[in-house]
């Protein structure tokens, strides 16, 4: 049986609280709000907004196939990075493993809360088994990271080491799933009630367009959905990201005519690498960007950010060596990029 408290810091197992004033009369027809020391005129911005975003939640609900009440919602999926760490990790202490190379609010996030961070590098193929997660763990690792579809990588996690990883080990398990839209793989969130250890992270910044509001999303069971909202800010989310975002959810159709647009322009501009002579190899993927090995990845970024293109330099990265990250643009984007790169001198 899964024992959550035992993973939990005590501190914050023990905490109570803030108490927000909107919190206090929910479920009440309430019309003269005299509770939160607001300022009464200019009554568009001047409440504060939904501590718990549940309108939000409802409409995100029945896209993602995730209940409300396992859904916690952040400003930013980078939010509920850092929640993780808060929650589970005494600084100092205890440990995380994550695969290598991968998305770098990780580390940052360890670093920033003072915990120990392992990683394990990933196979030839960009893949990782459970057996090796595991032999990277001990008794302090209270967390194990994956991203699928991966970044910088861009390919899918294998699903069954990750289910293996999820039935054996003990801790967190934090999937993060914000591609996941462009890939065929069936996402973990479908199976939350499977795993009390899972946490699936996603977002409104990819594939629906909406990286400027700044809204993240983790799934999870009740009991951590919980604990994410007795650690969080109070109103994190704020009202004017909160109606966008209703807004974006809003118009399904116009979500999956882009990611469409996005998954053919993808194929196109891979296909079109190939016969670049700057182009060493492009590596498979199921998000909405590819990894290209090059000739000389820092000259030909340079190149590129003169022409006034800028696409991302992963060459210092672990097994990324003169590889350049390119997110799928517009048709004309993507044009301008090989067109430069068509001219490019070696």
């Amino acid at each position: 049986m899964f024992e959550l408290q035992p993973l939990v810091r005590k501190n914050i197992w023990k905490l109570e609280p803030y108490s927000c004033a909107r919190d206090e009369f929910k479920g009440v027809n309430a019309s003269t709000f005299l509770d939160a020391n607001e300022n009464p005129y200019n009554n568009y911005v001047n409440r504060y907004p939904d501590p718990l975003q549940e309108k939000v939640k409802e409409m995100i609900s029945p896209i993602k196939g995730v209940p409300v009440p396992n859904i916690f919602l952040g400003n930013g999926s980078d939010e509920a990075i850092d929640l993780v760490y808060r929650i589970f990790c005494t600084p100092g202490v205890d440990n995380v493993v994550a695969m290598s190379p991968t998305y770098g609010m990780y580390k940052v996030c360890a670093d920033i809360n003072d915990v120990y961070y392992r990683t394990v590098e990933l196979d030839e193929q960009f893949q990782i088994t459970a057996k090796r997660i595991l032999e990277a763990c001990d008794k302090r690792t209270k967390v194990v990271w994956l991203c699928s579809p991966n970044n910088p990588t861009g390919n899918d996690i294998n699903r069954d080491e990750m289910v293996r990883l999820l039935e054996v080990f003990r801790g967190i398990v934090v999937v993060d799933e914000a591609y996941s839209d462009f890939s065929n793989q069936r996402p973990l969130r479908l199976d939350l009630d499977k795993y009390p250890n899972l946490i699936v992270l996603n977002t409104l910044s990819k594939a629906w367009g909406g990286a400027a509001i700044r809204l993240g999303m983790a799934f999870a069971s009740t009991d951590i959905i919980a604990l994410f909202n007795k650690v969080k800010y109070p109103y994190n989310v704020n009202k004017l990201s909160q109606e966008k975002a209703m807004e974006l959810l809003r118009n399904q159709s116009e979500y999956r005519q882009h990611l469409v647009m996005v998954l053919e322009e993808r194929e196109k501009l891979m296909n079109a690498f190939i016969s670049l002579p700057v182009c060493k190899k492009i590596y498979p993927t199921a998000a909405n960007f590819f990894l290209v090995r090059v000739t000389d990845a820092n000259a030909i970024y340079r190149y590129l950010v003169e022409q006034g293109i800028v696409v991302r330099n992963r060459n210092r990265v672990t097994l990324c060596e003169n590889c350049l990250r390119i997110t799928i643009g517009t048709k004309a984007e993507n044009s301008a990029l090989l067109s430069a790169l068509i001219k490019y001198k070696q």
